[in-house]
């Protein structure tokens, strides 16, 4: 006769192969999932989702394919994505600003999340200020101070209306009091080299997309926009900290899937991404390309789409951007 003690383990280890059964069922995946990455092969979003893709197939046992779908600022992937069957073999791999910037600039606003499921972010990273070394300045403060002393000799450099680097311009200066033009480029090579030539002065990006010229000299980093457990960052001073309080931001990337992806399909992806965590090889690979895990549940994927939309509205609003 089994004791007590006997069938109530077994009610207890029955009830929770029950529950896991439902939360991850074993027909997902059934078939190769594809991850729709809004950016051209070879770039940094494209090498992260590469790295993801491999380790996530790894962990689901089943194959994970990245298709690229550039241009259009990432509306033809979003939408791809939003018009698939919501059953998690189509995914979309999303910068912040592909859900939360382009949806604010669209002709028609929409609620992003009206379209799209979170699943999780993956990663996050902070964006660094860098000047021309022919600026005479070294620290934000001595920035400010330059601009405000000299109106009108500062322009931000950005690789077109609208984008985060152009925003980030924006908010700096409503944080730090000072005016200064930005300059539009079209992609971010032209505005590099006429920000290491003296034309423009000043521009946020990414601190790998900078690194050659800075090395070289032609460019000084002086602020980063927020912390980062990376060492690449330990000696940058936030910007928040340096002379500008409040300014503070950083880029993501995260996964969604079509509305209404069921429950079940984003507990075996959030499942399967968690044991990410765990493979510090796969950190390190993303470390790389500078940006660091950082691994979320949908709701927090959720809030935080909603909570930076409303934030870049008021950026938006204030400064007027329009895309023509």
């Amino acid at each position: 006769m089994p004791t007590k003690r006997a069938l109530l383990c077994a009610a207890l280890c029955a009830g929770l192969a029950t529950s896991l059964t439902l939360a991850q069922p074993a027909s997902y995946p059934n078939k190769t999932i594809r991850v729709i990455v809004p950016f051209a092969a070879g770039g940094p979003a494209d090498v992260v989702a590469r790295e993801m893709a491999q380790a996530l197939g790894q962990e689901l046992g089943q194959g994970v394919v990245v298709e690229n779908m550039g241009g259009g600022a990432g509306v033809p992937a979003t939408n791809t994505v939003a018009r698939s069957p919501a059953d998690g073999h189509t995914l979309l791999f999303a910068a912040s600003g592909n859900v939360v910037i382009q949806p604010l600039l669209s002709s028609k606003r929409v609620d992003i999340l009206t379209q799209l499921s979170p699943v999780a972010m993956v990663t996050t990273s902070p964006h660094v200020l860098v000047v021309s070394s022919k600026l005479p300045v070294k620290t934000v403060k001595e920035f400010t101070d330059y601009a405000k002393a000299n109106p009108g000799s500062v322009n931000f450099a950005s690789a077109g209306v609208g984008g985060l680097a152009h925003l980030a311009s924006e908010l700096f200066m409503r944080a730090a009091g000072i005016e200064a033009r930005h300059i539009a480029y079209k992609g971010s090579s032209q505005a590099m080299t006429d920000l290491a030539s003296g034309q423009v002065q000043a521009m946020f990006s990414s601190l790998p997309s900078m690194k050659g010229m800075v090395d070289k000299g032609l460019l000084r980093v002086i602020g980063v926009s927020a912390a980062s457990p990376s060492p690449a960052y330990k000696d940058i001073p936030l910007i928040k900290q340096a002379g500008v309080p409040g300014f503070e931001y950083q880029t993501w990337y995260g996964i969604y899937g079509p509305a209404g992806l069921p429950t079940a399909v984003t507990t075996r992806l959030g499942s399967a991404l968690a044991k990410l965590a765990a493979n510090k090889d796969f950190e390190n690979r993303l470390r790389e390309q500078g940006v660091d895990l950082h691994l979320s549940s949908p709701q927090e994927l959720a809030d935080r789409t909603r909570k930076e939309s409303a934030e870049w509205d008021k950026v938006i609003r204030a400064a007027n951007i329009q895309l023509n």
